[in-house]
Order: structure tokens, then sequence, then C-alpha cells
């Protein structure tokens, strides 16, 4: 029986739903994430590889569909998870290697699609990690973990309070700040003096605040056509990390 004010089709406010089948079968091969339930037809379920322990619901395309917001492209599973634990950010600057990866910094980036996107390119490039201010990212997401495409559960992800003093440690740790803008005549590929780079990125539109841009070590923009204003930032953090990772 379902708990007083809360209905059998709704979630508990912390633990996300992921649908579709690559966010679906990243959390269960994750051996981090805590899945709690699954549902699925009898088709998607039956080419799966599942352990005993976790509950199973049979549903038809239909139920489904009342599982997840309207029209989101479930392919017959869904699955309810636990978001996974907090990293701090001192523990991911630990785990530099020699490789010199790059680490994106979003500021004020608050739109899933987006972050799913850059996650996905993040693990696409291999990067270090992404860092996000707590009260100014989405959370942990239907919407981020399918735009993602299976990259939340392979990218770490660090949540700060203050972005400012983020950028400071990251400095701290031998980073090289490049903070992306229009407003600069210097190219990316001038930017990138350093093996080990952080790129920093702000909101959609409005861009890096004032605060962000001054620590940063230099401000870059991607040389695109004066045809185009600018791009979106899921795409320019894509550019922007090929670019990290061919030097």
């Amino acid at each position: 029986m379902a708990r007083r004010g809360h209905r059998p089709n709704q979630a508990p406010a912390n633990r996300p739903r992921f649908w579709g089948r690559h966010a679906v079968l990243a959390a269960l091969a994750n051996p981090d994430r805590v899945v709690r339930k699954l549902w699925g037809t009898r088709e998607a379920l039956s080419a799966l590889d599942l352990p005993p322990v976790l509950p199973i619901t049979y549903a038809d395309v239909a139920d489904l569909g009342r599982l997840v917001p309207a029209d989101a492209p479930h392919q017959g599973l869904v699955a309810e998870v636990e978001p996974l634990d907090e990293i701090w950010l001192g523990d991911l600057l630990d785990r530099k290697t020699e490789a010199k990866r790059p680490l994106l910094v979003l500021d004020q980036v608050t739109d899933p699609h987006n972050v799913g996107a850059m996650l996905r390119s993040a693990a696409a490039f291999d990067a270090l990690g992404i860092v996000t201010q707590d009260r100014h990212a989405p959370p942990e997401s239907g919407v981020v973990a399918r735009a993602a495409s299976g990259a939340l559960e392979l990218v770490p992800w660090v949540r700060v309070v203050n972005l400012a003093r983020a950028l400071d440690e990251i400095a701290e740790a031998d980073f090289w700040r490049v903070g992306l803008t229009g407003n600069t005549q210097t190219t990316l590929a001038e930017a990138l003096g350093s093996p080990q780079v952080a790129l920093v990125l702000g909101a959609e539109g409005e861009g890096m605040r004032p605060n962000t841009e001054a620590h940063c070590d230099v401000l870059a923009r991607l040389p695109i056509s004066p045809r185009i204003e600018s791009l979106n930032v899921s795409n320019a953090a894509a550019i922007a990390l090929y670019a990290a990772t061919q030097g």
C-alpha cells in the first residue's frame, strides 16, 4: 500500500527515476548506484541479466508511460534509484594522473539536457570530472541520465557551495583555468598553454558571472563564424574538451 500522500506512480522526492535503455543499463552496471525498483516490458526485461534481489514489475508500455514524464522515450525500461554519494572536490583532484585529463567547471548551467550532454562529452574525452554549484545546477534526474546516455554513471560530478573558492582549490592543484567567453580576442588554441586544464563555462545565454571570470587564468573564445553569435553551451563544451585533449 502506498504511503499517505504518496501516489504509487510517484518516486520519493530524493529518488530519481531513469528511463531508456542506456540510462537504466548503465545504472544497473554501476556498483556505486543503488537501484531500488525496476519496471519493464517482458520483452525488455527478458534480455537482461538481473540480480535476484532487485524488485521487478512487468508492465505494458502505457503503464510505463505513467511512471515518467509525458512522451519520455522509456524504451520499455524504467528504474527508481538512489542518488549517488557526494564526491568532494579534493578527492577528485587527488585522482589526477600523468594523462592530464581535463576538468569541466560549470557556472550556473541549469538546463538538465545541457548538463547531461556535457556529461556524455566528458566521458567521451575522458575528462577527470565536472564541477557545479550545488544550488545552481540540476539534480540527478531522468532527463539528465537520458541526455548523458549512461555517462552519469561514469563521470564524477562534484557539487560545491562556492564556485570561486572551488576555482582557487583547482588552481592550487596546478590546473590552468580557461574560461570560455565571446568577449575576448584570445582563441582557445592560444589559451591552452598548460597540459592540465580546467575548462570553465557559464550559464545558457548569460555566460560566466564576473566573479567567476576573475577566478580564471585566461579567457578564451571558440573561433566560430561571425554568421553565428554563439554555440549551445553543451556544444561549446564538447569542442573545448576535444581541443584540450589534443595538446
